[in-house]
Formats: structure tokens, C-alpha cells, sequence
């Protein structure tokens, strides 16, 4: 089991001495996530929200990722950085292709590409991106950025994009990662048919076994169960040693555990001192206890 630990909307400040203090405390990895802009009028619904309400993200500093991951990269060593999840099919996917392979040589190879559709219409409508078919942009997004990761002149025809043969320079020495977020059948199928691994987004815990048990159906049905593949979930389970083991059974590669509520409103006002004492307190009482 792999350990990923989580915090966001919080000072930016406070994220390289946490990223810092993770790496020294054990974890594997550091979820970064993405959020464009916040509108003045929103009629759309935040499907991991228990109420469905955005208003937690009024105000609330927010890196982009390309920016924040270089600079935790250059202040550890080990640490993986996992966009969690970058808003793909509302960006055009040859910039995108340029800042993941930067970062990603800049990084040395940390860096995991957890994409997702955005579920705000207006991140699309504000980019002046269709909402429309974003499923489909979704994927030719996906296949342009790991063609054009991959080195050498690659270009691409499809039904939403049409590049020329271009090349990107410098390009990492390992393939990054893809990893696909979403609890929808469309996501699930995504995940198993093109990605390296699925990212769980929470919400009720009743519902992640049966996710688990449709993503393994989706993947023997389309015959990449022998293909590595990293499983990495938020679950109630993550806090303790046995629950670790219940989520080994259930094939998890990776829990992803955070020390408070990211959705309530207002600033965040917890101290450094206290996120810091909260991610080494874990790493005692349960990454130490599963290894």
C-alpha cells in the first residue's frame, strides 16, 4: 500500500514545509487539485460535496498545478505530485502536453496525470469551451498528450482536433502516468480501457466497493486486467492498519488521507504547526504499522 496525503485551499505558504515534512514522514505521494475560477452566479452541482454546494471554494487560494508541483518538486526528493484532477477537456491538450512534460523533467518523473471532466459547466463556458461532446474531447485530449509525451514528431485527426506533426522538447525519460477520476460509468470505462489507474473522488462509503467491483468487470471485459493499474481511493478504512489490510483485499494500490474537512466555508484557519503534527501523527500510528 502507498500512502498519498491530501491538503488544498489552504495558505500557500504552508504547501512546501507540508510537502517537505510528508516525504520525510514517509508518504508516497501529494494530491494537487485544480480549480480555474469561482463564478459571480453558478447553477451547476459539485458532485463530491455532500450538499452539492460550491460555496466552500469562495475565496479560497488555489494554485494551478503546473505552477505549485515545479516548486514542491525542487524542495523534495521522493515525493510524487498527482493532480487531483486536472480539468482536462476545458484546456487545449498541446499546452497541456507542454506543461506535463516540463514538469515532469523538472520533477524527475514525480509527477501523475489525474484528469477528469469538469463537472461545472462554467469552467467550459468561461474558457469558451463546448460543454457539449466533452467526452469525446476528453479522450482525443488523452491520446494527444501521451503522443506528444512519448517524444518524436507525433501528430493527430480526430473528430474534435487536427495537429500537424509536431514535436515537444524536452520530453521525460519515463512515461507519465494517466490517471482517470470519476465515478460515472463513462469515467469507469475511461479508466479501465485508457488509463494507468483511477482516482476516487469520496463521497458515500457505501459506494466504493461497488465502484471497486465495476471497475475490475470493465477492465477483464476490456482485457487490460493484466496491465499494471494503481487503484488509489479515499475511504474511511485509511485510518487505521486493519482497514489498510481490508482495502489491500480489495485491490487498492493507494489511499489518499487528509486531516480536515475541506468543504466548509470560510478561510482555512488551521496552523501549520497543527497540519504538521496531524500528517507525522498518521505516518506513526499507520503507515509505520502496514509496512
Amino acid at each position: 500500500m502507498r500512502f498519498c496525503y491530501a491538503e488544498s485551499m489552504t495558505d500557500p505558504a504552508f504547501y512546501a514545509p507540508l510537502a517537505r515534512a510528508a516525504e520525510q514522514a514517509g508518504y508516497d505521494s501529494m494530491v494537487i487539485p485544480d480549480s480555474i475560477c469561482y463564478p459571480a452566479r453558478s447553477t451547476s452541482v459539485y458532485p463530491f460535496n455532500p450538499d452539492g454546494t460550491r460555496e466552500f471554494l469562495e475565496d479560497k487560494p488555489f494554485l494551478e498545478p503546473f505552477s505549485l508541483i515545479p516548486a514542491l518538486g525542487a524542495v523534495t526528493e521522493r515525493l510524487r505530485f498527482i493532480t487531483f484532477v486536472l480539468k482536462l477537456p476545458v484546456r487545449n491538450p498541446v499546452l497541456v502536453a507542454k506543461q506535463v512534460t516540463s514538469t515532469a523533467v523538472l520533477t524527475g518523473n514525480r509527477l501523475a496525470l489525474g484528469v477528469g471532466t469538469s463537472p461545472w459547466r462554467e469552467d467550459y463556458e468561461v474558457l469558451d469551451v463546448p460543454w457539449q461532446r466533452r467526452g469525446r474531447r476528453m479522450d482525443e485530449s488523452l491520446a494527444i498528450v501521451r503522443g506528444l509525451s512519448g517524444g518524436g514528431y507525433f501528430e493527430f485527426h480526430g473528430e474534435i482536433y487536427d495537429i500537424p506533426q509536431i514535436k515537444l522538447s524536452p520530453v521525460p525519460t519515463a512515461p507519465v502516468p494517466v490517471l482517470v477520476g470519476g465515478h460515472g460509468q463513462a469515467a469507469l470505462r475511461r479508466a479501465a480501457m485508457a488509463g494507468d489507474g483511477w482516482l476516487h473522488g469520496g463521497g458515500a462509503p457505501a459506494d466504493l466497493p461497488g465502484l471497486l467491483a465495476r471497475l475490475s468487470e470493465l477492465r477483464r471485459e476490456h482485457g487490460t486486467s493484466d496491465r499494471p493499474f494503481e487503484t488509489i481511493v479515499i475511504s474511511a478504512d485509511a485510518y487505521s492498519a486493519d482497514g489498510i489490510a481490508r482495502l489491500e483485499d480489495q485491490g487498492v494500490t493507494e489511499v489518499i488521507v487528509g486531516f480536515r474537512w475541506p468543504y466548509h466555508v470560510g478561510p482555512d484557519v488551521e496552523p501549520l504547526q497543527r497540519k504538521l503534527d496531524a500528517l507525522r501523527r498518521y505516518a506513526d500510528d499507520v503507515i509505520a504499522q502496514s509496512h
